[in-house]
């Protein structure tokens, strides 16, 4: 009978230790071992390992220091510091006897209490840490930076590694300390209560130790405090004027915290006199400093003192009295954001184009601008060159290869696979993931063309035909920006051609893979606990899989390099580069701080995830195979105070710059988010004296066409810097504020102008044009286009019989002492949606000229200016110029 009674406890435990061990295999041991399998297949098995030490090490000592302290504070209160018998106990040695029993079944039970206590809250306060692991790292292994913000002269480095890690910490100190306070003096209390013949007072070791508890109190209080003049740095109540803190912020409201500190610290010693003296007993000094205290408090809240202050001293000599705090800001927004590489160059606009005409005058000038555009050229692509239902092309990224007699500006994109186009019957486990696993090739073609031609094609077609001599080993295209679920290869299948004719005529589809990328299914145990992990069945049962078949995962490449490093954040834009061997893609990524001193905050998509911060370093250039899968980091900032931190806590995972295959580093460029987002802050904060940044004049905005922001594009060009060598540049046009004439023209480059050879180094050279002369706009070319009878006749004769006139992105670019336009038009027709370029407009000044070529239109341009020239020698005077009002 008894074992039949037991029979419901057994079921119990078996079925509680079924679920522990699922749960503990679910989520524990499978994930541990499918992440250790990939990452040892990208080589970074080290990191792995040091990643899960620091996390569990971190948060496991964070909450076994918490749980030691509750515990050791419990246990003194409970074991040697609750109890104060009478005396008669204590020489009596039966009442002495009896009272240790009691004591002792009261104490040591208590630990069966206090115990359980202690842990669930050590874990509760510790529940902030488990999360940010990462700051701590970054506490632990940063070094100062070398820069040094005005206001209360710390290095930049307190800010960004050591602030966010004691702001996390000070409020779960004072947290703890109050708590073991309360509840130490609450088993003091119970102490006395339940265990009889002690004396009303407390045990002297009791005193003294909640004294301490006191004490704890007390400094984390004015921890809290030390830490409330750095939150001034961050005061955004001064917007849109400036940010940063101000008068009232710094001659009224540090004095409070200061005064605040002072009596709260004579309030605490005043009370523990009073508490704990026993001849000097006067509560008048607390009372007073308690009324101080709370005096500096209100003062804190109420809102008429810094109004009057704002209302009678700031605001009738705003520039006077704010000036330092105004330069307090405006310095730390250039140091945060980067601002320093920038060269302002004034630009001397000329009317008469005739001589920057005839400099210009080489064919190899106009071989390099763009006249098309990704955003039209994508729809060219995919209907001509996706070829099969299962290859898609996702995005057209720009650069520039060394293409017969030179440097050319090319367009390209990476074919990539896209089982969902196939038919729905074709959409099954075994084609998915073992048959269509992978893109094949990619597409090049010139940026640059005369109108009325077809596209002038530098690789092209599944064969991988290249005019231009590139030629790729491994085209494969395993990791990319698709959404791709897993694959296995190689694999045993054999792949027909997609008629059933005969074996495959696709090289993508027919070709085994002999890479080294992806994880080994190398036993039984690998293969069942991947289809554990995938929750696919057919993974462990499929005869098509041998043990040489390697599983791919995590192959969109922005997903892969965020699971390695999550604490980088990514560009946009990633950008494929042919390579002799294969194709790789090169990822900008960034380190952010919401916590740079007086630096104003800007808030920016990176991908899906919305950002606010106020220092940004692109410190990082990421590249993945898109053949094996494999991820290099290569530091490209390294005076970055955070990714040095990140890089003495991980060994071994970045590399210096330096060594990134060459082949790879002359395809750097200036990152397109970066850029943007200086301009951004530049248009503002080029005004750098406190003076002409409180009033605002110079304040720019991007350039407008068609009632669209004209953002940053890349251009392949000379400009004169290093021995008729082309540089690859971002262009960003920028207008005055609420107006369309051209106030600047932004260049972004990576090539070191001194050495001229493959150095990284970034740097910015702004063209600033002078007030005296009125440079046109984007907006002001294109409404001289749309006013010109010749192009609105032709506009409206191409836009007959099923086409339509599209109008692409506009070229702007410095070009000597005047600007240079290019808008080119595009014809498509409504049905294939295949864009031919049909004309270009180039434009200098106020003239405009159409043609099918940039050649013969600037030939054009400049007999009208040499015309101008000539007459204006003739008559001996110039037009007169007239500027628009307000200018």
């Amino acid at each position: 009978m008894r074992n039949l009674n037991l029979i419901p406890a057994v079921i119990v435990a078996t079925i509680a230790i079924a679920i522990v061990l699922f749960v503990a295999f679910h989520f524990i041991f499978l994930d541990l071992f499918v992440d250790l399998w990939w990452f040892q297949s990208i080589k970074l098995e080290q990191y792995f390992w040091l990643r899960l030490l620091y996390k569990f090490f971190l948060s496991g000592a964070v909450t076994l220091f918490f749980f030691t302290i509750f515990f050791f504070h419990f246990w003194i209160a409970s074991r040697y510091l609750g109890l104060n018998p009478q005396d008669e106990v204590l020489s009596n040695f039966d009442k002495n006897v009896k009272f240790q029993k009691f004591s002792e079944k009261f104490l040591y039970g208590s630990v069966k209490v206090y115990t359980p206590i202690a842990l669930l809250l050590a874990i509760f306060i510790a529940i902030p840490f488990y999360n940010q692991w990462e700051t701590t790292l970054l506490y632990f292994f940063g070094n100062r930076s070398g820069v040094t913000e005005s206001v209360y002269g710390n290095d930049i480095s307190f800010y960004l590694l050591s602030y966010p890690i004691y702001r996390l910490i000070q409020p779960e100190l004072l947290s703890t300390a109050t708590l073991i306070f309360f509840m130490a003096g609450a088993l003091y209390w119970l102490e006395h209560i339940f265990v009889p013949n002690q004396i009303k007072e407390l045990h002297p070791g009791a005193k003294i130790h909640l004294g301490i508890l006191i004490g704890f109190v007390v400094i984390f209080v004015v921890w809290g405090f030390l830490l409330q003049r750095f939150s001034l740095l961050y005061t955004n109540s001064h917007e849109p004027v400036f940010y940063g803190p101000g008068v009232v912020e710094i001659r009224y409201q540090l004095p409070l915290i200061w005064l605040g500190i002072l009596s709260f610290l004579a309030m605490a010693v005043t009370a523990g006199v009073f508490i704990f003296s026993d001849k000097h007993r006067i509560i008048t000094p607390f009372l007073t400093s308690l009324a101080v205290f709370l005096c500096v408090l209100g003062l804190t809240k109420v809102d008429f003192i810094p109004e009057i202050i704002a209302k009678y001293i700031v605001n009738p000599n705003p520039v006077k009295t704010e000036r330092p705090f105004i330069q307090h800001n405006i310095n730390a927004t250039w140091d945060a954001y980067d601002l320093k590489n920038i060269n302002t160059v004034d630009l001397p606009v000329k009317v008469n184009a005739a001589e920057d005409i005839a400099t210009w005058s080489s064919q190899k000038r106009f071989e390099n601008i763009p006249v098309w555009d990704r955003e039209h050229l994508i729809s060219s692509y995919k209907q001509l060159q996706e070829i099969r239902p299962y290859y898609q092309f996702i995005n057209v990224d720009e650069d520039r290869y060394p293409i017969l007699d030179h440097t050319r500006q090319v367009n390209l994109a990476a074919r990539e696979i896209n089982t969902s186009k196939l038919p729905e019957e074709a959409q099954n486990w075994e084609n998915i993931h073992l048959r269509y696993t992978h893109g094949y090739g990619a597409v090049v073609t010139s940026a640059a063309q005369d109108a009325d031609k077809p596209l002038v094609w530098y690789m092209r077609d599944l064969n991988m035909f290249s005019s231009a001599g590139l030629e790729v080993k491994h085209p494969d295209i395993y990791y990319g920006e698709g959404q791709y679920v897993y694959a296995i290869v190689p694999n045993k299948l054999k792949i027909v051609d997609i008629s059933g004719s005969g074996l495959s005529s696709d090289p993508g589809i027919s070709k085994d893979y002999h890479g080294e990328g992806g994880i080994q299914i190398s036993s039984l145990f690998k293969k069942a606990l991947l289809a554990f992990y995938l929750k696919e069945e057919k993974i462990f049962f499929s005869t098509n899989i041998s043990n040489e078949s390697r599983i791919k995962i995590n192959r969109n490449i922005t997903d892969r390099i965020k699971k390695l490093t999550p604490f980088l954040h990514l560009d946009n834009d990633p950008y494929l580069v042919v390579g002799k061997d294969r194709f790789y893609w090169i990822q900008d990524a960034y380190t952010l701080s919401d916590k740079y001193p007086v630096s104003k905050l800007e808030d920016f998509d990176f991908g899906k995830d919305r950002q606010s911060f106020n220092y940004i370093r692109n410190s990082v250039k990421v590249v993945v195979d898109a053949y094996d899968g494999d991820v290099d980091y290569y530091i490209s900032d390294p005076s970055d105070a955070i990714i040095q931190a990140y890089d003495n806590a991980y060994p071994g995972l970045f590399k210096n710059l330096n060594e990134m295959p060459e082949e790879l580093r002359k395809h750097l460029r200036y990152p397109r988010d970066l850029y943007q987002l200086q301009m951004k802050v530049f248009a503002k904060y080029h005004q750098q004296s406190p003076e002409a940044f409180y009033e605002q004049g110079e304040t720019w905005q991007f350039a407008t066409v068609r009632d669209k922001p004209v953002m940053p594009y890349y251009q392949t060009m000379d400009f004169g810097n290093c021995n008729n060598r082309e540089e690859f540049v971002m262009i960003n046009p920028m207008t005055p504020v609420n107006r369309d004439n051209l106030s600047m023209i932004g260049v972004a480059g990576v090539m070191d102008k001194a050495k001229c050879g493959l150095d990284y180094k970034p740097g910015i050279t702004v063209y600033k044009f002078g007030k005296d002369v009125q440079v046109n706009g984007p907006a002001q070319v294109e409404a001289l286009i749309n006013q010109n009878p010749e192009i609105s006749a032709n506009f409206t004769l191409w836009g007959q019989a099923g086409s339509s006139v599209e109008m692409g992105r506009m070229i702007v670019l410095p070009m000597g002492n005047t600007v240079l336009y290019v808008q080119p038009i595009y014809l498509t027709s409504t049905k294939t949606r295949i864009p031919e370029l049909t004309r270009v407009i180039v434009s200098i000044g106020d003239r405009l000229v159409l043609d099918t070529t940039l050649w013969s239109a600037f030939n054009r341009l400049k007999q009208f200016y040499l015309k101008d020239a000539a007459e204006v020698k003739e008559t001996g005077a110039s037009k007169a110029i007239v500027k628009p009002e307000g200018e």
